[in-house]
């Protein structure tokens, strides 16, 4: 696991192509997945201990939407690059590739660091963007063209998914609040 890991951080292709067809790296995948969680819920955990917020909701929230945000976008880019762009894959691949490209987001649990934390965090999602693109290219055996937009509609996808979940949860805890009291 530890080269994949490795051969994700250096973009390289042969490294997604092995994981792609590799269905023993699911579990792989998923614990990426679940370490970017942790490290987004410590943040969020900070975050509301600061602002003095419900630092449990916090944490939670943020594992919770990180895995629904990789099932969405796996998904989404598998939806996209098979039906637009005639990619050759299957959802089990698209989880794989897109679970080990969320590897680069591991640097943003640095973002705690004062005055510079922000730069791990966004390193960690650019890097984590370029991950998907040679992921999708590989999983879905496209062009880095279409890797792209399939990249970037899955991205769509996935905020819009976002905002309107939050709207919902938002909206429920207003009226949770104005109901009782």
């Amino acid at each position: 696991m530890i080269e994949r890991i490795i051969g994700v951080f250096r973009l390289d292709a042969d490294t997604f192509e092995q994981i792609e067809h590799d269905e023993s790296a699911m579990p792989q995948a998923a614990m990426i997945v679940l370490a970017v969680a942790v490290a987004s819920g410590i943040g969020g955990l900070i975050g509301a201990l600061i602002g003095d917020g419900n630092a449990i909701m916090a944490f939670v929230g943020s594992v919770i939407a990180a895995f629904v945000g990789w099932l969405v976008w796996s998904a989404a880019v598998w939806f996209v690059g098979t039906t637009f762009f005639e990619g050759q894959a299957d959802m089990g691949e698209m989880l794989r590739v897109v679970g080990f490209a969320y590897t680069p987001q591991l640097l943003g649990f640095f973002g705690f660091i004062p005055c510079i934390g922000w730069l791990f965090s966004l390193a960690g999602w650019v890097w984590s963007l370029a991950a998907m693109v040679v992921a999708l290219r590989e999983g879905l055996d496209v062009d880095t063209g279409k890797a792209i937009v399939t990249a970037i509609i899955g991205w769509v996808v996935v905020v819009v998914l976002n905002v309107v979940v939050g709207l919902i949860f938002g909206g429920l805890a207003i009226a949770g609040s104005l109901l009782a009291g």
